[in-house]
């Protein structure tokens, strides 16, 4: 056992005796506070030292046993033992674990749950050393699934517990008397027509189906009762039929169960469902609800029209919902609250309700009323609920609008005619993004009317500084302005009287790295004005909260007149839409409106029935038909009656016939792939790699890591290409030099494959010297860093929305022997490898100001104060104190030594800078179309990597793109301007100096751009023709063009 070191010589006090579990024992240790530090001194239950949070070695104590460990606490408190039984009727025990909680001996870890202490008849057992007369709070747990919880009054000796039963029994159950199954799971899938699907296979079973109109099936040790009808199934011999397993390849394993002929199956989806199986002794063995998605899409696909249709004399209303027992709809004068004017039941056919009411609907609000069996409730609900197509609210969706969008009175002036006036572009590899967020753009913009402040229309006033800045942008060749959601989305009340605001002058007063920001601005964070979006509710209206008036029409106006008054400047505008989640489900959440029309299939559900949460809350399930049908309708009307122009390649679009021209319409989106739908899980998704040949662009993750360094989920301090790696590393361990040396030299290659369109077919030498492709690059996980199949596939950025800006992530990974104005350089040559890559170039709003958050990683509900943009470019919002604790708070020591320097607090000068250098690299971007090259071939044939192989200078990459002659044999002639031009990142913090032998003697010269610009070192960028030699200072993009 290992000595036990002198506490006292640390002058510490002891606060509180605690004992922990290990993985081989306990740990006994002791809790002290000191200057208001709370350090623990832990014994492992080996015998090597720990460190506290001030990095001091201690001493450690082996325990053994809880005996060992509270004898080494000088003390023996009196506890007795509670013992927890656990039964599974799956008898599948592996991994499971108990995390415990309250007056207990042992304090668990979630990630370290109690392993069982044994095993009987029953299933397993943990004993557990509690305090008598206390309260215990257990979960059983696997990982992260959860099965039963809840809180022991200390009194007995036993308690026992069933998978999935929420009774806690202080006597030991019969488990033959108890239900055989769980209604309150689907486990079971209605597949099509005649199918069934159940993950049961037992020899000689019975199966049957049974329903209830009125939600009156229970489960007694007798089987299902309360149903209205009964029907056999019979077992089918083989697999699922092949288009089943194609729509839900995460059942392909199922036993299919058929279905007798003759069933009303349109009764049968209205009402309550379960199937159960019995034994060939008539023993019930299970029983589950059931999924109906397939068999909804088998019967009632539907591509008639859905919501309100405006005739000259009525108003049709059309309504998708054949699990619905009645529809009626509701009708208002008044946004809220007041009288009922008229409710009209409507009509069925075949799973659609309609009505026709009068013309004089138009202007009023209205609701339907659907009463449906809700299986998250195992009761049938009357639900009061918007038009899933709704094309107008009032505020906060409490009532849907009857609005006709082609009523002139919301037209701009020459709505109608706008699509042939929009920008144009050739390709959409001519396209450059700008992502910014409604209310960020305008907000804290002095020379806007405070009345339009964070409002569409603050985009429509010509002179603010806002639309000055974003003007200089579009003549320098900014092409699309990539707007966070604007739809209606929940987290911001729409009534601006609602609204709490914080003292900026008292918030401004405070230090720079003071903790006092966050925490006022978190007092009142989901009461305030701000939030990204990300929280959708009903798609296909834009949000009230962006309006000047919540109610009305005034919203679907003013977000046209931004559209309209963009494109005049130059802009075409994107729309960031969220279609897969919504921010609500369940019969009762106000914001919860698919889940009421049709419950359980418009949100994808696992195999116990319930939601799935990876992408956030509330995965929407694309693959279901209606659902897909749902975003392409959404998809159209943004595109034809808010002429956006990043959604999707719509060519059924025309300018004639639609006011649209859909071969100018682009979609693109994360693709990323994990969750239940990871690897294909659920039919084919629109992860990078499936994305290939689509013509859709996903965001190149690869780039924006091997530029930057680590990955956003990892230590922050992990340096990349221009943050340091290998040449001017920080305090991170990144490993030995050799490992350094190397991992630059491929994350380098992974620059090389973004450069070139992320291309999976492009053939380039690495830094070993071999010919690789794009998709033989690859990351450490394995996975290919080239996957697209043309460049407009690819959508290269290095910051986003998400994650911290582009300045913040400098400042953290940066040495911090690095000067301020080395890091704004840095800055630069960040975006500049973004803006001269093929493919299409990203960049977050105030990348070209040196934007900062203060560091917030995460800044969507950290209101104005941390999403600040200043157009007067005398802030760049750094230091304004520590950023939010709870996504930040474990960082707070390294932000507190960065935000408190006043030596990184950058000045207008800096902040102007980085804007000239970014308008510079749109310039040069537009200048040529040899950097928008459009088809994997022009890029093969045209692009091409120097200073790669093994004797490659670290911390530089040199590119060069070359043309044909008009009239001569070989390239075709793109540029009128230029014969081939030559780029070299210079990521070092010194000079790079090299011959490049296959540039020799050409007639390079530095662009006019740059030989024009205020920056002075770029212009010391040199080239000796006679040897090929380049000679680059540091940190520094220089671009070399060859005129004709």
């Amino acid at each position: 056992m290992a000595a036990v070191p002198s506490w006292s010589s640390l002058a510490l006090v002891p606060q509180e005796k605690r004992l922990f579990q290990a993985s081989r024992g306990v740990l006994a240790g002791f809790l002290y506070k000191r200057n208001k530090t709370t350090v623990f001194k832990k014994a492992w239950d080996r015998g090597s030292s720990v460190t506290d949070s001030r990095n001091r070695k201690l001493g450690v104590i082996c325990c053994t046993s809880m005996q060992d460990a509270t004898s080494q606490l000088g003390e023996s408190p009196e506890f007795t033992v509670l013992r927890i039984h656990y039964n599974r009727k799956d008898r599948r025990y592996e991994n499971w674990g108990l995390h415990a909680w309250g007056d207990v001996s042992v304090h668990t870890f979630w990630e370290k749950p109690l392993y069982a202490t044994g095993s009987d008849g029953f299933g397993l057992y943990w004993d557990v050393q509690v305090k008598p007369k206390g309260l215990l709070n257990f979960i059983i747990h696997k990982g992260e699934i959860k099965d039963c919880s809840g809180l022991i009054s200390i009194g007995h000796a036993d308690f026992w517990v069933i998978s999935e039963c929420s009774t806690i029994f202080t006597e030991k159950p019969d488990l033959d008397s108890m239900p055989k199954g769980n209604l309150s799971f689907s486990r079971a899938y209605w597949v099509s027509q005649k199918l069934l699907a159940w993950n049961m296979e037992i020899e000689h079973a019975q199966f049957s189906m049974f329903a209830s109109k009125n939600a009156n099936l229970n489960l007694s040790a007798g089987g299902v009762k309360g149903e209205d009808l009964v029907i056999q199934l019979e077992e089918e011999q083989g697999r699922l039929p092949i288009k089943v397993i194609e729509k839900f390849p995460h059942i392909a394993h199922y036993k299919a169960l058929k279905l007798p002929d003759g069933l009303d199956k349109k009764y049968l989806v209205k009402s309550q469902l379960a199937i159960a199986c019995i034994d060939a002794d008539g023993i019930p063995v299970d029983a589950t609800g059931i999924q109906l998605p397939g068999v909804l899409d088998d019967l009632f696909s539907y591509d008639g029209p859905l919501g309100p249709i405006f005739t000259q004399n009525s108003v049709m209303l059309h309504l998708w919902a054949p699990t619905a027992q009645s529809v009626c709809v509701l009708v208002y004068l008044s946004p809220s609250g007041g009288s009922l004017l008229e409710s009209v039941q409507m009509k069925e056919d075949n799973g659609v309700w309609s009505v026709c009411g009068p013309k004089s609907w138009e202007g009023k609000y209205y609701l339907y009323e659907v009463t449906v069996f809700h299986a998250s409730t195992q009761h049938v609900e009357t639900c009061l609920v918007n038009d899933p197509y709704s094309r107008g609210l009032s505020a906060n969706g409490e009532r849907s609008l009857f609005v006709d969008l082609d009523n002139g009175s919301l037209k701009p002036e020459g709505w109608d005619s706008l699509a042939g006036e929009k920008p144009q572009f050739e390709a959409f590899t001519d396209i450059t993004i700008y992502e910014l967020h409604i209310r960020d753009f305008s907000v804290g913009d002095k020379s806007v009317d405070p009345n339009l402040r964070g409002t569409y229309l603050a985009f429509t006033l010509p002179d603010s500084a806002g639309v000055c800045h974003l003007k200089k942008l579009a003549e320098s060749g900014l092409t699309h302005l990539h707007l966070l959601p604007s739809f209606h989305f929940a987290a911001v009340d729409d009534n601006k009287e609602n609204w709490k605001f914080i003292d900026d002058e008292r918030l401004a007063s405070l230090a720079p790295d003071s903790e006092e920001q966050q925490a006022q601005i978190v007092t009142i964070q989901d009461e305030d004005s701000y939030n990204w979006g990300y929280n959708p509710v009903l798609w296909g209206v834009p949000k009230g909260s962006y309006s000047t008036n919540p109610n009305g029409s005034s919203r679907i106006l003013e977000f046209r007149e931004m559209v309209r008054a963009l494109n005049s400047i130059g802009l075409r505008v994107i729309m960031d839409v969220v279609y897969n989640h919504l921010h609500a489900s369940g019969p009762n959440d106000k914001d919860s409106i698919l889940d009421k029309v049709v419950p359980g299939y418009y949100l994808r559900r696992n195999t116990d029935g319930l939601v799935e949460n990876s992408t956030c809350v509330n995965n929407t399930a694309s693959e279901h038909y209606m659902v897909n049908r749902l975003i392409i309708d959404d998809l159209l009307l943004w595109a034809t009656e808010y002429k956006i122009s990043a959604r999707n390649a719509l060519d059924r679009l025309s300018r004639e016939k639609n006011g649209v021209d859909g071969a100018k319409v682009y979609m693109y989106g994360e693709g990323w792939d994990f969750g239940e739908v990871a690897h294909n899980g659920r039919g084919i998704n629109a992860s990078q790699l499936n994305l290939t040949g689509t013509g859709i662009g996903s965001f190149n993750d690869h780039i924006r890591d091997s530029v930057l360094g680590g990955s956003p989920f990892g230590p922050p301090l992990q340096q990349g290409f221009v943050t340091g790696l290998s040449l001017q590393p920080n305090e991170h361990n990144h490993g030995n030099k050799d490992d350094v040396t190397k991992y630059l030299a491929s994350t380098t290659d992974w620059i090389h494959v973004g450069l070139s369109g992320n291309l999976r077919e492009f053939v380039f030498t690495n830094h070993e010297g071999l010919e690789v492709k794009g998709s033989e690059v690859q990351t450490h996980d394995g996975v290919p860093v080239g996957y697209a199949g043309s460049p407009k596939e690819t959508i290269n950025y290095v910051s986003a929305h998400d994650n911290e800006t582009l300045f913040d992530i400098i400042m953290l990974k940066a040495a911090k022997e690095v000067p301020l104005e080395e890091r704004c350089r840095i800055n630069h040559l960040a975006t500049s490898i973004v803006a001269l890559s093929q493919g299409i170039p990203f960049f977050h709003a105030g990348d070209d100001m040196l934007r900062s958050k203060s560091l917030d990683r995460d800044s969507y509900n950290s209101g104005d104060w941390f999403n600040r943009l200043d157009f007067t470019y005398e802030s760049n919002n750094w230091g304004v104190g520590l950023p939010p604790k709870e996504k930040n708070g474990n960082n707070w020591p390294l932000m507190k030594r960065l935000l408190g320097n006043p030596s990184l607090r950058a000045g207008k000068h800096h902040i102007l800078s980085a804007h000239e250098n970014f308008q510079n690299l749109l310039r040069i971007r537009r200048s040529s179309p040899l950097f928008r090259l459009g088809t994997a071939n022009a890029i093969q044939a045209r692009v091409c990597f120097h200073n790669t192989g093994p004797s490659w200078i670290p911390g530089a990459i040199v590119m060069s793109i070359k043309d044909g002659d008009k009239g001569m044999p070989g390239l075709a002639q793109l540029d009128p301007l230029y014969r081939s031009v030559v780029v070299i990142f210079n990521a070092r913090p010194s000079e790079f100096v090299a011959p490049i032998s296959a540039l020799k003697s050409l007639p390079l010269t530095l662009h006019s751009i740059q030989e024009a610009s205020s920056d002075a070192r770029v212009k010391t960028s040199f080239y000796d023709a006679s040897t090929g030699t380049f000679k680059i200072p540091p940190r520094t993009t220089s671009v070399f063009v060859e005129a004709r």
